[in-house]
């Protein structure tokens, strides 16, 4: 594919994205959004270590082997 294409085909996704925004934009326009729930506040401040970070990782992330 060469670069022309390549932008054209961008542009063309890009103009569908900002239809598709719009469209739910107003299908949502009677709904009541809510905003996304925050962590501050609910986090202990101090220093963070490696065991820490690595405790959180294990927890967020699955190990490939169980998929």
């Amino acid at each position: 594919m060469n670069n022309r294409m390549f932008l054209q085909k961008l542009n063309t996704l890009n103009h569908e994205i900002e239809q598709l925004k719009r469209e739910l934009l107003l299908s949502d326009k009677n709904h009541i959004i809510e905003p996304c729930p925050s962590l501050y506040g609910s986090v202990q401040g101090g220093d963070i270590t490696e065991e820490m970070i690595d405790g959180a990782q294990k927890s967020l992330f699955r190990n490939l082997k169980d998929l």
